[in-house]
């Protein structure tokens, strides 16, 4: 099999996963907006995203944040913002 295509195999896998995990976490929130954060904290999806010789101060959830755009660019999640606080719902 190709790589690319069993990475984005992969990929979709994770999407699955986390939009499963939104979907069972609506029911404890307000209008079910999830709050990104618990899902980040909750599947452990913060990271280090540079080279051990760089800098960067803190683990950010740029995996999560990609998989999040990908739900939504695909019409399965709606995303809103509060402040400095995004939260999710399935559609």
């Amino acid at each position: 099999m190709d790589h690319k295509v069993r990475v984005h195999e992969l990929i979709k896998q994770i999407e699955r996963e986390v939009l499963q995990t939104i979907k069972e976490q609506e029911s404890k929130f307000p209008e079910r907006w999830v709050p990104a954060a618990q899902i980040r904290k909750d599947l452990e999806l913060d990271f280090v995203a540079v080279p051990k010789a760089n800098k960067q101060y803190g683990e950010k959830g740029w995996l999560f944040a990609i998989i999040a755009r990908m739900l939504e660019d695909e019409n399965l999640i709606e995303y809103r913002k509060t402040g400095n606080r995004a939260f999710l719902r399935s559609l």
